[in-house]
């Protein structure tokens, strides 16, 4: 059985507002934020992204 989320797709995506920790622009996202978490708009996420990820570990 294929995965379905519980939301019906003819139901349109809800955003919140939300301010930028790293440049400080108002941007929409498409979850509610976490007071404490820090929440990036698309350009920042985009550039401090790679410095997240974990390097992949060997498959053995």
């Amino acid at each position: 059985m294929a995965y379905q989320n519980n939301r019906r797709r003819d139901t349109p995506r809800e955003f919140f507002t939300a301010t930028c920790a790293e440049c400080g622009k108002e941007c929409e996202i498409p979850f509610k934020p976490t007071q404490g978490k820090p929440v990036y708009c698309r350009d920042c996420y985009r550039r401090i992204q790679p410095e997240r990820r974990r390097p992949n570990k060997p498959r053995f």
